[in-house]
C-alpha cells in the first residue's frame, strides 16, 4: 500500500498471524529456492539468498526447512525447476493488482490466479497493463531502538538509500532495485537490526475506497491471492477513506 494508510498495519498483523499458520514459511521456502536457483547455494555468494535466509530466519523457520529448500533450488533433491512467475489483474472499483508468485506448475497457478480474481468480481490484465502504474524499489525493514529519526536518516543516505519513514512499529527505507542488497549491508554493518529486504512495486498513485461494502470485498481480494499457495508477493494501489476505516472496523 502507499503512503501512512492503516491498512498496512492490518497487513502486518496478518502476516504475524500466517506465521502461527504456517503460511509464511512456504512464502519463504520459495524465496529461498529461487535465490538459491539464480545465484548458487551459498548465501555468502548470493547476497538475495542471504536475505531470503534471514527474512525465514526473522520468522523461526527452522534450519532443516531452510537447507532442504536452498537443495530444492540448486536442484540436489530433483523434482520440476521452481519459477518466478507475475499476474496483473484488477479488483471491484478497477483497484490495480500485482501478484508475484513461485511455482513449479505454471498450469495450475494461472488457473488459481485467475479464478480468485473471478470469484471476487475482478479479472487478470494482459502483461504491462498494470505494472506500468508502479515503481520498483528495494524496501528495507529495520529496528533501530535508541536512534532518532534524524540519526537514523543519516545513515540511511549515508547507505545509498532514497528514502525512509515510520511506519507502525518498524522504519522502512526505500532504495533503488539495483542497490537494495548493497544498502542492506551497509546498515547492517552499522549494527542496526534489518527484519527484511526485497523488491516491492509501489503504486504511483492510489485509488482511494470510499465505499464500506467495496473495502471487503477488496481485503477479500486481497487475502485471497496472499493465501494462494505459490504466491509470494500482493502489490496493490488502494487505500481506504477515514470513514470507510471506521465502519471495517466497527
Amino acid at each position: 500500500m502507499a503512503g501512512h494508510n492503516k491498512w498496512s498495519k492490518v497487513k502486518h498483523i496478518k502476516a504475524r498471524v500466517d506465521v502461527i499458520r504456517g503460511k509464511v514459511f512456504s512464502k519463504c521456502a520459495h524465496e529461498i529456492a529461487i535465490a538459491a536457483r539464480d545465484g548458487g547455494g551459498d548465501p555468502t555468494m548470493n547476497a538475495r539468498l542471504r536475505a531470503a535466509i534471514d527474512g525465514a530466519k526473522a520468522v523461526s523457520m527452522p534450519k532443516d526447512n531452510i537447507e532442504r529448500a536452498i537443495r530444492k533450488g540448486t536442484g540436489e533433491l530433483g523434482g520440476d525447476a521452481i519459477q518466478e512467475v507475475s499476474y496483473e489483474g484488477y479488483g471491484p472499483g478497477g483497484a490495480a493488482f500485482i501478484v508475484e508468485a513461485a511455482t513449479d506448475n505454471l498450469n495450475r497457478t494461472a488457473a488459481d490466479i485467475r479464478s480468485i480474481f473471478s470469484k471476487a468480481g475482478g479479472s487478470v490484465a494482459t502483461p504491462g497493463s498494470v505494472s506500468y502504474q508502479f515503481d520498483r524499489k528495494g524496501e528495507i525493514r529495520l529496528e533501530a531502538p535508541g536512534l532518532g529519526e534524524d540519526d537514523l536518516m543519516v545513515m540511511v543516505i549515508e547507505a545509498g538509500g532514497d528514502a525512509l519513514e515510520e511506519e507502525s512499529d518498524e522504519w522502512v527505507v526505500h532504495t533503488s532495485p539495483t542497490e537494495l542488497f548493497a544498502v542492506a549491508e551497509k546498515l547492517r554493518a552499522e549494527g542496526l537490526l534489518l527484519k527484511s529486504e526485497k523488491l516491492v512495486s509501489l503504486p504511483q498513485n492510489v485509488t482511494m475506497v470510499v465505499d464500506a461494502d467495496q473495502a471487503r470485498q477488496l481485503v477479500k481480494l486481497y487475502d485471497q491471492l496472499d493465501e494462494c499457495g505459490d504466491t509470494l508477493n500482493v502489490f496493490t494501489n488502494f487505500e481506504f477513506s477515514d470513514e470507510v476505516l471506521e465502519d471495517l472496523d466497527s
